[in-house]
């Protein structure tokens, strides 16, 4: 038995690490409510109390979440981002990004990675339950999903996968396609 589970220990790595690269559908789904929160925050390195529902009183939100401040995906997440962000603006959205790991830097990847274009907020307790994007490992960190929600509170997009590339440009293309609506 013992050489049998040996045997089969790279395979599951290996089938783990697939599922881990691989696009998976985001928690919330397309027209559902997003439970709205509040959350502290950081913008250009000062603090502030971000509330879903009054960003959400000046037009769409997207709402990305990333597993941790400091990490080599998510720093390149931000960046571009905050590159994109000018955009979101013209078309009257406002950018979030939200993590559960490393909360204790936001201020600071807001200023440095965020490039004092976006905020970033904390995750308090149960806000990555209640939008079901825990990463399957310890620690309670977020995994990288975004989401474009309309005015009304409902989702327009929603999108996982690990891999940060893709989802600037995907929730671009939700928030251009309901600003033409």
């Amino acid at each position: 038995m013992q050489r049998l589970l040996t045997g089969l220990a790279p395979t599951l790595a290996l089938c783990a690490a697939l599922v881990a690269a691989s696009p998976a559908l985001a928690a919330l789904k397309v027209g559902d409510k997003a439970p709205d929160f509040t959350a502290p925050a950081a913008l250009a390195g000062k603090d502030f109390n971000f509330t879903l529902s009054k960003a959400l009183k000046k037009g769409p939100v997207v709402l990305y979440f990333f597993p941790a401040a400091y990490t080599s995906g998510c720093t390149a997440e931000a960046h571009e981002f905050a590159e994109a962000t000018p955009e979101f603006e013209k078309l009257g959205a406002t950018v979030i990004g939200v993590t559960a790991g490393n909360v204790d830097k936001i201020k600071d990847f807001s200023k440095e990675h965020c490039r004092d274009k976006f905020a970033v907020a904390a995750a308090p307790a149960g806000l990555v339950k209640t939008y079901d994007v825990a990463l399957p490992m310890p620690g309670g960190w977020s995994n990288r999903t975004s989401y474009v929600i309309a005015p009304n509170g409902k989702i327009l997009m929603a999108y996982t996968d690990g891999n940060f590339a893709g989802h600037v440009s995907k929730t671009m293309d939700a928030v251009k396609a309901y600003k033409a609506k």
